[in-house]
């Protein structure tokens, strides 16, 4: 098996990769206080170290009250979490890697029994379909918002970060105001439409694109699945994907990551079969975005499983190859495979795949 087409070049305005693989968000929840210490630092030059193109970081949170579901997800806001960043992005650039963070807002997600010192907000005070949580949004609290998502990007932007993706997928806030059984607002940011209820979106992305300028490459995260539901589906057909989709390219972002539980799958199946597009071949097909696929790749069990304490073998790349030969996609992004093998990368290229690590569940805990 031939893994030459993950090996290829990238560049997007400015941000020149040594190949096509990418280290997914993974949240961990050990940055303590919030804030991004050394440990977080040497974990990320490892992985820089290992060969990887382009590392995104685990979420972090930008500057809303309630804005995580955990207390060890690190900030991306004020004086000490901002020098930990700092510090993370020079490490991993010294090793010759490339680096972006992951902003974000968790809405009114759950997380166990924590509970954050304020409300926490949502397009409508609900998590899921008739499940109240928090407060619903006044229209002030989405300006405020929008601007802290912005005041993030620019942030990351000067302190020398190569990209930085806004999570727009898995039922966080962004998300929730896609779905329709999450958004029942009867205003601008409301509607019946996926093209509606993506207003607060485009704002983010518009007012972020604002903010670092036209040069500065900006990637956003969607999914169809939900951590409140997985078989949800913003867009089931591809009329309604570029309703979806298009605006937010339009709006400012370079880069869609487009998250499944597993890459292989094929979005539409009922129009191009079984083995038909992905959600990243369709979305690139549809927008003319760069696109990011994701999802198990490399392992035997989608990532949900990892945290109900499943493990997951390590697995052939025959799906993956062929599809980045044909260009579906343009990236492929690699989670829990990269945690368990810091070195996955050089394995990949060095055909060493019988060498690789199972990923297990208790290495989520372990900050190497």
């Amino acid at each position: 098996m031939s893994v030459d087409a993950l090996f290829r070049p990238f560049s997007l305005k400015g941000l020149d990769l040594k190949n096509r693989i990418v280290m997914a968000p993974m949240t961990r929840g050990m940055a303590t206080g919030g804030v991004p210490g050394p440990a977080n630092a040497e974990y990320y030059r490892r992985r820089a170290v290992g060969e990887v193109g382009l590392i995104l970081t685990e979420g972090t949170v930008i500057d809303r009250p309630a804005s995580r579901n955990l207390p060890g997800i690190p900030f991306f806001h004020g004086p000490q979490a901002l020098d930990g960043w700092a510090d993370v992005a020079k490490a991993v650039h010294e090793a010759g890697g490339r680096i972006g963070p992951q902003i974000w807002h968790t809405g009114s997600t759950r997380s166990g029994d924590w509970e954050p010192d304020a409300p926490v907000e949502s397009p409508s005070g609900l998590v899921g379909p008739g499940d109240p949580r928090g407060v619903a949004m006044t229209e002030e609290n989405i300006a405020d918002t929008v601007a802290a998502f912005a005041r993030a990007a620019a942030d990351a932007k000067n302190l020398g970060f190569d990209t930085v993706e806004v999570h727009g997928a898995h039922g966080y806030l962004i998300d929730q105001f896609f779905w329709s059984a999450t958004n029942l607002r009867e205003d601008a940011y409301g509607g019946e439409t996926i093209r509606d209820r993506s207003r607060f979106a485009a704002e983010v992305m518009r007012e972020i694109r604002k903010a670092v300028g036209p040069d500065f490459p900006l990637i956003l995260r969607v999914s169809q699945w939900k951590q409140q539901d997985y078989t949800s589906r913003l867009a089931n057909t591809p009329d309604e994907m570029t309703d979806w989709l298009l605006p937010l390219v339009e709006a400012g972002a370079d880069v869609l990551h487009c998250s499944q539980r597993r890459f292989w799958e094929a979005e539409f199946p009922e129009l191009d079969g079984a083995e038909g597009l992905n959600f990243a071949g369709w979305a690139k097909k549809l927008t003319g975005a760069t696109t990011i696929s994701v999802g198990s790749v490399g392992l035997s069990s989608d990532f949900m499983g990892a945290f109900a304490g499943e493990s997951s073998k390590s697995t052939p790349l025959d799906n993956l190859t062929g599809r980045m030969e044909r260009d579906e996609f343009d990236l492929i992004a690699v989670g829990r495979a990269m945690i368990s093998n810091p070195d996955w990368v050089q394995r990949v290229h060095q055909g060493q795949m019988d060498k690789l690590e199972d990923f297990s569940a208790s290495d989520l805990q372990d900050l190497v």
